[in-house]
């Protein structure tokens, strides 16, 4: 068995790879290893998006969680973030979350949050797949009275719904928004909340039949969402990912507001405000460049750190920072949530629109993209973080940034849940520096792949 744990926990194809054996096992270690030191019986939220294969990881988990004595709480289908919420506001000693968050229906995953709402540390999920990959006898199976139970929560979407409304200084009355909802987690909490807003709602992506999440809907695909903003004549839309942790948006021409500049947005709305804590904006190296223009020209200054939100994460609460993300859309607000929350970036982001008085289109001026190519590469799982020992990749890779000289750059980045490496170029030419990427692509592939 590979490592277990990828950038956002762990992921594959259900029932294949991620196999209800091996959620059960995840179950048992998490419910340990997350309960040790604690003197009361442990308590585990477990909520899930619409996946057909939730409901099947969903019970094996809680029949691992529930073995070790633990008491295993469900919350049903409910985005990522609201577990985060959740777990702190019940006062749990974890949180898992069985989602794939943007993959398609065939794959799911597990994430595990701390009884603080962080996503865990790597030596705690080192220390999990351990236990799940070697001995674990370390771990008690209880017997008589002190077996674990299962409990159904009824209020956790209302609760989460309230979090969500009562950080919301405004009313969004007046305002026509489409909500794209992935036929995932968020299609029933995304339009309450809007509507319980003032805001007329008009919702696609709400119809989950289990296979259909991120089916050509949601944050990747965002076509369908562009066309209705433009067809209903809306002011703006919000795209969701399967788990709505993420958001991108449309704005009021049809154009796309993607993370760096909803990021840009909310950095300059906190610092007008005296908010953004040491004027500063986190973001990871896949950020376009003119993320650092804006900056310039804003006085924003900024941290950047290796991609995965987690980094994002651990960078703003070591350094004291408020605000950070990702292009995908994936922003953090610490001092509202600890993990990126698509439904609070929206409210956020259509609360500026009329607070304001300006168009969406107006406030993501504020940022110009450079032009940037993103080409994947299929690569062997086990080779894909070798990418560099190659001579000939490292070479193209040093003459390509020789060639750009400050005025482009090339990323390359090994996929966290995919055999995938994934290749980023940027720079003034659009045709020239995708050119380039495919043929960088086609190397890494050759050399690779499979």
């Amino acid at each position: 068995m590979g490592k277990l744990f990828g950038t956002d926990g762990v992921r594959g194809v259900a029932n294949k790879d991620l196999t209800p054996e091996l959620a059960y096992r995840l179950g048992r270690a998490g419910a340990y290893v997350l309960a040790l030191n604690k003197a009361h019986k442990p308590t585990i939220l477990v909520g899930m998006d619409t996946r057909l294969s939730g409901p099947m990881l969903e019970n094996a988990m809680i029949a691992g969680i529930c073995s070790t004595g633990a008491t295993a709480v469900k919350v049903g289908v409910i985005p990522t973030p609201a577990i985060a919420y959740l777990t702190r506001k019940y006062e749990a000693d974890a949180g898992v979350m069985i989602s794939a968050s943007h993959n398609s229906f065939e794959f799911n995953g597990i994430k595990f949050f701390s009884d603080q709402g962080y996503k865990l540390l790597d030596e705690t999920e080192e220390l999990i797949e351990k236990l799940v990959t070697g001995d674990d006898s370390d771990i008690p199976y209880p017997v008589g009275e002190a077996l674990g139970r299962v409990e159904v929560c009824e209020t956790a979407a209302d609760d989460y719904l309230e979090y969500l409304l009562a950080g919301v200084d405004c009313i969004f009355a007046g305002k026509k928004i489409v909500l794209d909802c992935a036929n995932g987690a968020s299609f029933a909490i995304a339009p309450r909340l809007f509507t319980m807003l003032g805001a007329s709602v008009i919702v696609i992506g709400n119809e989950p039949d289990g296979v259909n999440i991120n089916k050509k809907c949601g944050s990747t695909h965002l076509e369908g969402l562009a066309e209705k903003v433009v067809e209903v004549g809306a002011d703006i839309g919000f795209a969701f990912d399967g788990d709505a942790d993420r958001l991108l948006a449309i704005d009021e021409k049809g154009n796309v507001v993607d993370g760096d500049a909803i990021m840009s947005i909310l950095a300059i709305q906190l610092k007008k405000q005296g908010l953004l804590l040491q004027d500063t904006l986190v973001v990871t190296i896949m950020s376009n460049m003119g993320v650092d223009i804006m900056a310039e020209k804003q006085g924003i200054k900024l941290a950047k750190t290796k991609v995965g939100d987690r980094y994002v994460l651990e960078e703003m609460i070591k350094s004291g920072y408020v605000l950070g993300g990702e292009q995908s859309g994936h922003v953090i607000c610490l001092q509202d949530n600890t993990t990126g929350d698509g439904m609070l970036t929206a409210v956020k982001i259509a609360a500026a629109v009329c607070k304001e008085g300006k168009t969406l289109s107006e406030l993501a001026s504020v940022f110009k993209a450079l032009p940037q190519v993103l080409v994947n590469a299929k690569v062997r799982n086990e080779l894909k973080y070798t990418y560099m020992d190659d001579p000939d990749i490292k070479g193209m890779c040093e003459a390509l940034e020789q060639e750009f000289n400050g005025k482009g750059r090339v990323v390359i980045r090994p996929s966290g849940t995919e055999p995938l490496v994934r290749v980023m170029i940027e720079g003034e030419d659009k045709d020239y520096i995708r050119s380039k990427a495919e043929v960088l692509a086609a190397l890494i592939e050759s050399r690779l792949g499979v």
